[in-house]
């Protein structure tokens, strides 16, 4: 059957978060060493390949990625594509399963299959293209993994089990990736791994996270350095020390805390309590006054009792965290939970999730109002509308507050910094004008 589409192109589609993101890109990247035509999320049916990059993390991200993987096994029926490949989190997860429910997808793939992929298309993985990448984002920033996998313990989580252990990259690597993105125009690298503070310890044996952040700060065109997905127990305080040394290190750390009641976290396996939890917070905040920290909470564990929800909103209202979300628990096998009876029904994990946001909302808004008047550096990401919108060094993309600058008497170019002041403020906008 002849397909529509162009034999030669591969069109990659990218469902979850950042670090499937930066998969994708490396993938992109290696096509095109290997001359083949590449797109990202293509909107015509131009191609004749796609190749899906899945995430298994929790209920709703697999359906989306089923849903997705349905979608385009339907359009190489109709004879619109030809070929339709699956990787990612999703396919190392439940690769058996897929095949038998899915078997029209011409092959399956796990989250380290990288050079598998490229033989069967027909390109070759070309080791001089380390650090090398097709972009996705906008050209401006960029999440930059430092690491692979996870070794911590935590219950709820099956990223081990679909991603593997903890494999830091070298400081020398990296550095030369980040190289070669500011020379192409990135100006804020957004470190992402499972466990950012874990790093080092495999390949150093020490946490190395701050010598890192060292290097990669002194890289010339870096202007922003943001740090995501920190883990709380044994944090390495060194890393604040790197943040206020350094200009363009962003006063910022993402650190998902999901819970705060002692039994919570003891049947988390977190490895912290309910105080040390605290203390840790006021002592990043003593060392670093004007951090924005954003933590993830999740609602609706086995066994979370009201008087647990009670006591997290208690938590969420005395640390006034800058940035916050919630997820509904998952219940997710051959994790260490699944052993344990799922017994918060899924409307009332919903109602649990959604107080706790109430609550949150209020003190954004409070803390945004209390910027009104002030000045700060914004990056501009895109124009929607009539506006421009960009974030502050306290803001990641797509998750985080933006700021918007009426485009009626302006021109502001994407991708560049501009000094503002803060006029008004909603719960998760703020609303500026050029300085």
């Amino acid at each position: 059957m002849k397909t529509k589409g162009n034999k030669a192109k591969i069109n990659i589609v990218t469902l979850g978060c950042s670090k499937n993101i930066v998969d994708s890109e490396v993938l992109m990247g290696q096509l095109k060493g290997n001359d083949f035509e590449v797109s990202h999320e293509s909107e015509k049916l131009d191609f004749g390949t796609v190749i899906i990059n899945t995430c298994g993390f929790i209920d709703n991200a697999k359906q989306e990625s089923i849903d997705t993987i349905l979608k385009y096994v339907d359009l190489k029926e109709r004879g619109d594509i030809e070929k339709v490949y699956v990787t990612g989190c999703l396919s190392q997860r439940y690769k058996d399963d897929l095949e038998k429910e899915i078997p029209n997808v011409d092959a399956y793939f796990g989250t380290n299959d990288l050079a598998r992929i490229l033989k069967t298309v027909g390109a070759d993985y070309k080791h001089e293209l380390i650090g090398e990448r097709l972009i996705t984002t906008p050209s401006h920033f960029a999440y930059f993994k430092i690491a692979e996998g996870c070794n911590r313990p935590c219950s709820f989580c099956a990223i081990p089990i679909m991603r593997g252990g903890h494999v830091s990259k070298t400081i020398e690597d990296l550095v030369k990736e980040a190289k070669h993105l500011a020379k192409n125009g990135t100006k804020e690298l957004i470190l992402i791994a499972q466990d950012l503070t874990y790093y080092g310890l495999d390949i150093y044996n020490d946490r190395k996270l701050g010598d890192l952040l060292k290097h990669l700060s002194d890289i010339e065109g870096i202007d922003w350095i943001r740090m995501q997905y920190a883990y709380p127990s044994q944090f390495p305080m060194d890393v604040l020390d790197v943040m206020n040394e350094r200009e363009n290190i962003c006063n910022y750390l993402d650190m998902p805390l999901q819970h705060i009641t002692d039994n919570m976290l003891k049947s988390m396996r977190r490895g912290i309590s309910k105080r040390r939890t605290k203390e840790l917070i006021q002592d990043i905040r003593a060392k670093v006054p004007n951090i924005a920290l954003r933590t993830t909470l999740i609602a609706g564990y086995p066994g979370e009792t009201e008087q647990d929800v009670e006591e997290v909103i208690n938590f969420v209202e005395e640390m006034k965290f800058d940035r916050l979300g919630v997820f509904t628990y998952s219940h997710e096998e051959n994790t260490h939970a699944h052993t344990l009876v799922d017994d918060v029904p899924a409307d009332e994990k919903q109602e649990r999730a959604d107080r706790i946001m109430a609550v949150q909302q209020d003190i954004s808004l409070e803390l945004n109002q209390a910027k009104v008047g002030k000045q700060y550096k914004v990056l501009i990401d895109r124009i929607e509308k009539d506006h421009f919108v960009g974030r502050t060094e306290f803001d990641s993309p797509e998750v985080d507050n933006e700021v918007l600058i009426t485009a009626k008497d302006e021109y502001l170019r994407i991708g560049d910094f501009v000094n503002v002041e803060i006029e008004s403020a909603a719960e998760f906008d703020l609303y500026a004008k050029r300085v």
